[in-house]
């Protein structure tokens, strides 16, 4: 299954043109490499009203089926990305940021201060990931495995339940 994503870097050092974003170009290739499509990607400092407003956007386009945020979720007074996503879904989707938080702290302790979060708008699946290239594909590769079955249901499509039926046992 083809997955379209967008894909949208907060960092305030990468939008001032100050640090070179290597975040976006990892992630675009982990996607490609899934055999999904990247349809959208962005660059945004780290202004709350600038961030919600892509992120309303994209999602209300309903072409993007799942954006993936890197950057943002951190403890800094700029890190507002968990707020600009809370303020735009309309359920939580937790599962997966805890899985995310799960999955890191096998490799580093730092995880439990990710404060992301993950959502859906519409039909549209929204998660938040770290901003360094390192953390963002460690997160992404925890997610993926789940992500064409989370499309499905979203889209409420015939098969998404197929995964969760089981063959009739044999009597004995």
């Amino acid at each position: 299954m083809s997955i379209k994503i967008g894909l949208l870097i907060i960092s305030d050092r990468s939008y001032q043109g100050i640090r070179e974003d290597l975040t976006g170009p990892a992630l675009e290739t982990a996607v490609e490499n899934a055999g999904w499509e990247v349809l959208k990607k962005g660059l945004v400092a780290d202004e709350l009203l600038d961030i919600r407003n892509i992120l309303v956007d994209w999602a209300n386009q309903k072409e993007i089926q799942v954006i993936l945020t890197s950057g943002g979720t951190g403890f800094s007074s700029r890190d507002v990305t968990p707020e600009a996503t809370l303020a735009v879904i309309d359920r939580q989707a937790p599962g997966l940021a805890e899985a995310m938080r799960a999955g890191s702290l096998r490799i580093t302790s730092h995880a439990m201060l990710s404060r992301a979060v993950a959502g859906i708008r519409n039909t549209c699946l929204i998660i938040n990931l770290p901003g360094s290239p390192k953390g963002a594909l460690e997160n992404f590769r925890i997610i993926a495995p789940v992500l064409p079955h989370a499309v499905q249901l979203l889209e409420d499509d015939d098969q998404a339940e197929d995964s969760h039926r089981r063959p009739p046992t044999a009597s004995i």
